[in-house]
């Protein structure tokens, strides 16, 4: 323990609660419903009658964030606070990894891909059970931790720039940039849901590629804001009586040109992993049928070929289904 609390001095302890949505809603929506069209036919038709609350339900994690202090490190993980090289050198299971580090460094420092599993332990007993309340719940929730494990920021306890003079970078990487250019986004995968042989691996490859992400993330920022002027690199907005600055839409628009497709297959690739486990969950609870959960009449079946084919075509947007950007019922 000595060891990891002498990475930091004191006044950075505290500093690891994240304050921004986590990905922004609009891209949890997202991913969740792109996850649904992964799925296989023995048990997309029960995803895809439940979209509505999958979609809806896909930020809960963050609004409970609000009432359970307990929630924000389960979105996270500081890397750093585990010594050098910790996304390779960090054990893939959560009781390795409280012998060798502590439950309360864990709990203060982040544990995302340790509650990823956890989750899924969740969800596969949900199914067992044949509960349908239960199983929505599971796996809207677990879907928002997996989606969180691939934002490079929450690998890092310089989450929002706060440490380099670059505060309000979180925002930006996922929510402003993203918000500006998923008209031109690839909306589309031809990723079919996979069993996870070792899930643990799984989400832990997931962590380590964001986590290599964080240097272009950082310096793009840095090599933008020498061509930009502070008037044009940020403006004053108001909230709740409050000014604060953000980055402008001008310098968010070459921010996501400079990091390329990058955040865009991060967003894909979360999406085929949140299949991935929904799929894996379900095998694991012994395949269970599904059926007396729901029904589909001739409307619904027609809606699920459509939204499959658009997802196909990449022209969700085109053909207004993508429900991130309509908003979504819950029923």
């Amino acid at each position: 323990m000595k060891k990891i609390q002498s990475v930091f001095i004191p006044a950075l302890l505290g500093i690891t609660l994240i304050m921004l949505s986590s990905w922004g809603f609009l891209v949890h929506k997202t991913a969740h419903q792109l996850a649904v069209y992964e799925l296989p036919k023995e048990i997309q038709p029960f995803f895809f009658k439940n979209i509505d609350y999958l979609v809806a339900n896909s930020i809960r994690p963050d609004q409970r964030r609000n009432e359970d202090p307990t929630e924000a490190t389960k979105h996270f993980i500081d890397l750093e606070a585990y010594g050098d090289d910790a996304a390779l050198k960090m054990p893939l299971h959560w009781d390795d990894a409280v012998k060798k580090y502590s439950k309360d460094t864990l709990l203060k420092y982040g544990y995302v891909p340790y509650h990823v599993v956890f989750m899924k332990e969740k969800l596969t007993a949900a199914f067992k059970s044949n509960n349908k309340d239960s199983i929505l719940f599971y796996a809207a929730d677990i879907g928002h931790y997996i989606e969180d494990a691939h934002v490079p920021l929450h690998t890092s306890i310089n989450y929002d720039g706060q440490l380099t003079n670059q505060k309000g970078l979180h925002s930006l990487w996922e929510s402003t940039v993203p918000g500006l250019e998923i008209n031109q986004y690839q909306l589309s995968s031809k990723h079919k849901a996979t069993y996870l042989n070792d899930p643990s691996l799984a989400i832990w490859t997931a962590v380590r590629k964001a986590n290599t992400l964080l240097k272009d993330v950082f310096a793009k920022e840095t090599e933008l804001t020498k061509i930009f002027t502070d008037a044009e690199k940020y403006r004053t907005q108001t909230s709740r009586g409050r000014e604060f600055k953000n980055y402008t839409p001008a310098f968010a628009k070459a921010y996501g040109e400079a990091l390329k497709n990058t955040i865009n297959e991060q967003l894909i690739s979360s999406a085929d992993l949140v299949a991935d486990f929904w799929y894996t969950a379900w095998v694991d609870a012994g395949k269970p049928d599904l059926s007396g959960l729901f029904s589909l009449n001739d409307e619904d079946k027609a809606a699920l070929r459509k939204g499959q084919n658009s997802f196909q075509n990449n022209t969700l947007i085109r053909d207004s289904l993508l429900m991130s950007l309509k908003g979504s019922r819950v029923e």
